[in-house]
């Protein structure tokens, strides 16, 4: 049987938000928010919470799953879920509902704004602001991700060899998480190697991996809904010494910005003292993106490790710390961790090494 407690005491958690809007009730169609509020994890919902019910709307396909999954009340819509959820919202004799401003579409907007009686009130970060901290079942879910991942990034390597493509690396990166027991990806596989290691974000190419190059790997696991994130750059062969250089700098960058992860201290700390240490050896211009962002049931959550961001570090938050420098027609080094926030500062969950490994 499934434990529902820690599901309604997220719902708890988020009446505060609601009477501070001077709301009845508050609906979401953001999935990772339904997930997290009522533990249903398919791909078409809603949910409805009050201060004393929660209604969560889906469609046939998953009448079996959702009551199965989720303690809330199960509605279930044929066809689409607005206007279910309006004739129940007039069934509860709702007058005033918070909407998440930021997760809808303006059709839905519409629709919410057209429904008779109904006066909507934006909110934005309610339930992401309630995600940021994890609960230690969370954390220990990511714990899990995160150490899958790394396997996954040890078994593929010993089935790489040079002139392999970055899709075919990329490809054995995310067969191996399968086999390990990973529902997917927590976002496609970055592979790039060369040149092209200098595009933060590159997509895999047929673009053969060649000999005396950078091959840089980001790559995520979801198990059980939770994402992990890591990146490691590689060498295949040999180096110039400006390269080993730069990655020392990342190196000493990363590590010096996970020793300033701990309670209390603002994210823009965490990505000044990356920054600093870059500066220090005249990469700072390189580094071209923020130092990290939270993570969860969503590859990108709050808070985000950026130079602006004031928002403070808490026990319990998993962020990612991911400097690095990025030469145009040279290459691009990234190193990153995921990293949980403890009481006492931090512990770094991503057992893999990060010295330069030469393949």
């Amino acid at each position: 049987m499934t434990d529902h407690s820690e599901y309604e005491h997220r719902r708890e958690r988020l009446l505060p938000a609601l009477r501070q809007a001077r709301a009845e009730a508050f609906l979401t169609s953001a999935l990772p928010n339904v997930r997290f509020l009522s533990g249903f994890t398919g791909s078409n919902a809603a949910l409805l919470v009050t201060s004393d019910r929660a209604l969560l709307f889906t469609d046939p396909r998953y009448q079996t799953q959702a009551s199965r999954e989720s303690g809330a009340e199960v509605k279930i819509v044929k066809g689409p879920l607005l206007p279910g959820i309006a004739g129940w919202m007039k069934r509860l004799r709702l007058n005033t509902l918070a909407f998440e401003q930021n997760r809808i579409s303006f059709e839905e907007y519409q629709q919410l704004k057209s429904m008779a009686g109904i006066r909507i009130k934006p909110m934005s970060g309610a339930v992401e602001d309630i995600r940021m901290v994890k609960s230690a079942a969370e954390i220990a879910t990511i714990r899990a991700s995160v150490r899958l991942n790394s396997a996954a990034l040890e078994q593929a390597l010993e089935h790489f060899t040079p002139a392999m493509t970055e899709v075919d690396f990329a490809a054995e990166i995310e067969y191996r998480m399968r086999l390990l027991g990973a529902d997917g990806t927590s976002f496609q596989t970055i592979v790039a190697s060369g040149e092209r290691s200098a595009l933060p974000h590159a997509h895999p190419t047929d673009h053969p991996i060649q000999t005396d190059q950078l091959l840089l790997v980001d790559m995520g696991a979801n198990v059980a809904g939770y994402a992990s994130d890591m990146t490691r750059t590689h060498a295949v062969g040999k180096l110039a010494p400006k390269v080993r250089r730069m990655y020392r700098a990342v190196l000493e960058s990363q590590l010096a910005a996970i020793d300033a992860v701990k309670p209390g201290i603002a994210c823009t700390i965490v990505d000044r003292a990356a920054r600093r240490i870059l500066r220090a050896h005249g990469l700072d211009k390189l580094f071209i993106h923020s130092t990290g962002h939270g993570l969860g049931l969503e590859i990108h959550e709050r808070p985000r490790i950026g130079r602006k961001e004031r928002t403070m570090l808490e026990p319990g938050m998993v962020i990612t710390v991911e400097p690095g420098v990025y030469e145009e027609g040279l290459g691009g080094i990234r190193i990153e961790d995921t990293v949980v926030v403890t009481a006492g500062g931090c512990e770094v969950l991503t057992p893999t090494g990060k010295e330069l490994v030469v393949l």
